[in-house]
């Protein structure tokens, strides 16, 4: 299975690598092989797009689940004191209205193959490979050796901020060079998927719902704080892909949720009517009591 995503993965990259070797060849500009460079950005523009249907139903679920709000809150009030059935009778609801709490990590979940099928092929990416195995997944030994010694400001797309010496010098590469482009890189990335899921999260609000907020609450903090551990052996063009799919994201959540706005609030915060909160003001003093009966003669 993992064999047919690396080879898609592959497929996607070698494609758009050559398109763009046409026009700018292999040749460095600012010590970057912009062809290769540029493959991985619209490798993650060729995968939003075929995610971006699965995203709207993203959209449309986390809706779903803000219209059922108030019934789960009268659940939560009926049985705040019987946890078990509280959870059947929303499990219950969910399935008679068919919502689904966990629909909102369906494109992460998605994109997880993606991810792991791209990590694997740049750490493929090796010079010592043996040239039998440079041909996997569709490679030509010509195609290895290109994207093997690529660079993104002068620090090798297969290279990561813990290289060690000798990776470094297989790469021709330079460590203080890399750790910083990799440090830049990996900041980036935090920065860029903590403000991606804070955008969806403010736009469609916390749920209410324990599970629902739990999930929330881990796309915003945990997987941020996640990246910063797991962000330093993460070869720079992984980054580059992460980086660009979290910019590509905050640019498509701003149109969708323009398109698919929460649904209005109904709930017990909502505004009263003046008339309805406004109080009369007090007599002066010394004045006399106000009368009905002597109002309703003038």
């Amino acid at each position: 299975m993992m064999a047919v995503i690396y080879a898609a993965i592959s497929a996607i990259l070698l494609f758009w690598h050559a398109a763009w070797q046409a026009l700018f060849g292999d040749a460095a500009v600012w010590g970057t092989n912009w062809s290769w460079v540029l493959g991985i950005v619209f490798l993650v523009l060729t995968v939003r797009t075929v995610l971006f249907p699965v995203f709207v139903k993203q959209i449309k679920s986390q809706r779903a689940m803000q219209v059922l709000q108030p019934r789960i809150r009268e659940l939560q009030e009926k049985h705040k004191n019987d946890r078990e059935t509280l959870q059947k009778e929303i499990m219950e609801l969910y399935r008679t209205e068919k919502a689904n709490p966990l629909m909102g990590c369906l494109p992460m979940l998605v994109q997880i193959p993606v991810f792991l099928g791209l990590f694997h092929v740049l750490r493929h990416l090796k010079p010592t490979m043996p040239e039998h195995m440079k041909t996997l997944y569709g490679w030509t030994v010509t195609q290895f050796d290109s994207a093997s010694s690529a660079k993104l400001f002068g620090a090798p797309i297969a290279a990561h901020f813990r290289s060690d010496a000798q990776e470094l010098a297989l790469l021709g590469a330079n460590g203080v060079t890399v750790k910083v482009v990799a440090a830049v890189l990996i900041v980036t990335m935090i920065v860029t998927t903590y403000l991606s899921s804070r955008q969806l999260i403010l736009r469609t609000g916390w749920s209410e719902d324990p599970q629902q907020k739990m999930v929330q609450r881990l796309m915003l903090y945990g997987i941020p704080f996640s990246l910063l551990v797991s962000g330093l052996i993460f070869p720079i063009g992984v980054i580059i892909y992460w980086v660009v799919t979290n910019l590509f994201s905050l640019g498509q959540q701003t149109w969708v949720l323009r398109k698919y706005p929460p649904p209005p609030s109904n709930g017990t915060g909502a505004a009263k009517p003046a008339s309805a909160t406004a109080t009369s003001p007090a007599p002066k003093v010394g004045a006399r009591p106000d009368n009905p009966r002597r109002r309703a003669s003038r």
